[in-house]
C-alpha cells in the first residue's frame, strides 16, 4: 500500500489523494459506527433518534454516554457499543495519522539514505 523504503516518497498531489482515502474510510467507519448506535439506542432503550444520536457521538468521541440505560437488553448493548467505540475511536485516529507519519519517516530516511553513498 506504502512505497517501500528504496523508492522516493509521493508527489504531493498523490499524497493529498492518499490523505483523502484515508479520511473517507474513516468517515465512513465513523457513520457506519453512529448508525449502529443510533439503531441500538432507539431499539433497546426506546430513544428518540436525535437523543440516540447524542448517546452514539459521545460514545464515538470518547465522552461517554448521556442517557444511563434502564433495560437489562440496554445496558448489555451500551457496554458492548462502548468497548466497541473506543476501538473505532483508535482504529480512525490510525487511519488519519498513519499516512502522515510514514510520509514524515519515509522523507527521514529517503534524505539520508539518497546522499552521496562514497562518504
Amino acid at each position: 500500500m506504502y512505497e517501500a523504503r528504496h523508492q522516493p516518497p509521493l508527489t504531493r498531489a498523490r499524497f493529498v489523494r492518499r490523505l483523502l482515502g484515508h479520511s473517507a474510510v474513516a468517515i465512513g467507519l465513523i457513520g457506519t459506527s453512529l448508525a449502529i448506535g443510533m439503531s441500538g439506542y432507539a431499539w433497546f432503550e426506546h430513544l428518540s433518534w436525535i437523543d440516540a444520536f447524542l448517546n452514539s457521538a459521545m460514545l464515538l468521541g470518547g465522552m461517554g454516554p448521556v442517557h444511563f440505560p434502564q433495560t437489562e437488553a440496554g445496558k448489555l448493548f451500551a457496554g458492548l457499543y462502548a468497548l466497541y467505540a473506543g476501538l473505532v475511536f483508535i482504529v480512525s485516529a490510525a487511519l488519519l495519522i498513519s499516512p502522515v507519519l510514514h510520509r514524515l519517516l519515509h522523507r527521514f530516511h529517503w534524505d539520508r539514505s539518497s546522499g552521496a553513498k562514497g562518504d
